[in-house]
């Protein structure tokens, strides 16, 4: 929900609770996902001249 319009904190604090109220239920992880420290780590790109 984009609430940058709304300027009082209160105002945009009540909206965003009941926009997550409103929302659909998530959908759980399925057990095959890895999560955390599981996941693949991504290598680091070279520093220095431009490689792409």
């Amino acid at each position: 929900m984009n609430t940058k319009h709304i300027k009082d904190r209160a105002e945009r604090k009540r909206l965003k609770r009941e926009a997550r109220k409103n929302a659909p239920p998530k959908q759980k992880r399925p057990p095959d996902v890895p999560r955390g420290a599981h996941k693949k780590k991504v290598k680091k790109m070279a520093k220095g001249q431009r490689k792409r």
